[in-house]
């Protein structure tokens, strides 16, 4: 098989990034740190060819045929250790950790699973800085700020963890095939765990309806006497919206109910 000869598969969620422009800004924007990287879904490696030149590279791809493409594309990287490609899915291989080092999570993710991938990698405490290009909705929500619309629970758990900035946005045209949407390049720097699974639960409530109140929603839950006392504590309106309110006051809530 030779990369001319591939078809991108629909169940895979394949896009292959090709426009250079792009790839060389996502490893520009990589920390600097002596980190292993870790792609997910490296497909015909045109962002693994700039990322093993700079570090070494664990890449993980689940299609059998890409699989064997990178294999005899990388043979030289792969025989000098620079490479090293696991073929299976990354989600069943992904226990506590990835990998037992530090890394840098460097990924062109597929829309299908990003979130997903992006969750796990906020979770893992060797991972220590997450660079992926995402749907633009997506990247969107993970660095969103207190009080704009799309401000939820992702936003709150990046910020719970580090900060997250948005790097550069991607049009359909970078990508073969073109994608229906447009896309992000993203970077979350991490600084501290991820949060107790509880208090995620309580971000699920509290965005359950985003349109209605903070109140009204977490009442489907808590008690209302003791959301009353913990709004008025933190000088919380009864009839704010759950993006309206920061993530430190969210953390705030949390302690207090």
């Amino acid at each position: 098989m030779n990369r001319e000869s591939v078809v991108a598969k629909k169940k895979f969620g394949q896009n292959f990034l090709k426009d250079e422009s792009i790839l060389r800004k996502i490893v520009e924007a990589m920390p600097k740190n002596d980190n292993k990287v870790v792609e997910i879904g490296p497909g015909l490696g045109d962002l693994t060819k700039f990322l093993v030149d700079v570090k070494s590279v664990e890449a993980f791809e689940v299609d059998t045929d890409l699989c064997k493409l990178l294999q005899t594309t990388f043979k030289e990287e792969i025989a000098t250790k620079r490479l090293h490609i696991h073929c299976g899915d990354v989600l069943e291989a992904w226990k506590n950790t990835l990998i037992d080092e530090p890394y840098d999570l460097v990924a062109n993710l597929p829309y299908y699973i990003a979130t997903n991938i992006i969750l796990k990698a906020l979770a893992d405490p060797m991972c220590k800085n997450i660079l992926v290009m995402v749907q633009l909705e997506v990247a969107e929500k993970f660095c969103a700020e207190s009080g704009e619309k799309v401000f939820g629970s992702l936003g709150i758990i990046a910020q719970s963890v580090g900060d997250a900035r948005l790097i550069v946005k991607v049009p359909p045209t970078a990508f073969d095939p073109q994608p229906k949407v447009d896309s992000a390049v993203f970077l979350i720097q991490k600084s501290r765990d991820r949060s107790e699974k509880e208090f995620e639960d309580m971000l699920r409530v509290a965005f359950t309806q985003p349109r209605k109140t903070l109140m009204k929603n977490l009442s489907s839950k808590y008690e209302k006497v003791t959301l009353q006392e913990a709004f008025e504590k933190l000088g919380l309106t009864l009839t704010i919206r759950p993006h309206q309110v920061s993530t430190k006051d969210y953390h705030q809530l949390y302690k207090i109910i």
